[in-house]
């Protein structure tokens, strides 16, 4: 009998615990799906505060979100996010405004791996 409890809260622990992938976007998430070379979507509009995002590669090659302002000083980067890898991408008290997104990797955003986030 207890090794049936010590394997049930075993299981418990392994599900609450998040992350790879079995686990969904969290509620309220903006997902964006990331993809040689592109966003999908390219337009986001989010209220200022904190943002989260569910970044979904759907590539081939390792992709990020990062997001640079209008004056170009970048104010958030998200971890690189393996090809056919999803990843939370929590942003906290992004000002009212326009930025550009894009992905830092080498030769992305120059192919078109770029969009716009607005802030209201």
């Amino acid at each position: 009998m207890r090794a049936l409890a010590v394997g049930m809260a075993a299981v418990a622990l392994l599900a609450g615990c998040g992350g790879g992938s079995g686990s969904g976007a969290p509620a309220g998430s903006i997902q964006v799906t990331m993809t040689e070379f592109k966003f999908d979507p390219a337009t986001i509009t989010a209220a200022h505060g904190k943002v989260v995002f569910w970044l979904i590669n759907s590539g081939t090659t390792q992709h990020d979100l990062a997001i640079r302002d209008s004056g170009g000083t970048r104010i958030a980067t998200s971890e690189l996010v393996s090809a056919g890898d999803t990843m939370e991408f929590d942003v906290n008290d992004i000002a009212a405004g326009t930025y550009t997104i894009f992905c830092t990797q080498q030769g992305h955003e120059g192919s078109g791996m770029k969009g716009t986030l607005t802030i209201t």
